[in-house]
């Protein structure tokens, strides 16, 4: 349903870019949803790394806000997490997660994960 990739190892101050596709068939209304980019380190809970709503309205972590960018393309249905000056605390699981209300209910779609591995 949705397909994250892009994870890598990366030395510290480097970039990696990150993909989340959906998939055509259940996202006939990919623009209608807000796309989050979660990420869990080990030992550590799933945390809210980045969002962008279907008005492309985003909000950041505070420990990511200035490094890392969301975007989306609609007409791929695809969103996009552009991560700059990466460091080791970044290292983490990331996944990526779509989400919509229809009619007062809350529809979550998620992604596998894909690792990030930032070395010192």
């Amino acid at each position: 349903q949705l397909q994250a990739s892009g994870g890598g190892l990366v030395q510290a101050g480097g970039s990696l870019r990150l993909s989340c596709v959906a998939s055509r068939s259940i996202f006939s209304e990919f623009m209608r949803y807000t796309i989050g980019w979660y990420r869990q380190a080990p030992g550590k809970q799933r945390e809210l790394v980045a969002s962008i709503t279907s008005g492309s309205s985003a909000n950041y972590a505070n420990s990511v806000k200035g490094r890392f960018t969301i975007s989306r393309d609609n007409a791929k249905k695809a969103a996009y997490l552009q991560m700059n000056f990466l460091n080791p605390e970044d290292t983490a699981v990331y996944s990526c997660n779509a989400r919509v209300r229809v009619s007062g209910t809350t529809i979550d779609y998620w992604g596998q994960g894909t690792q990030v591995t930032v070395s010192s």
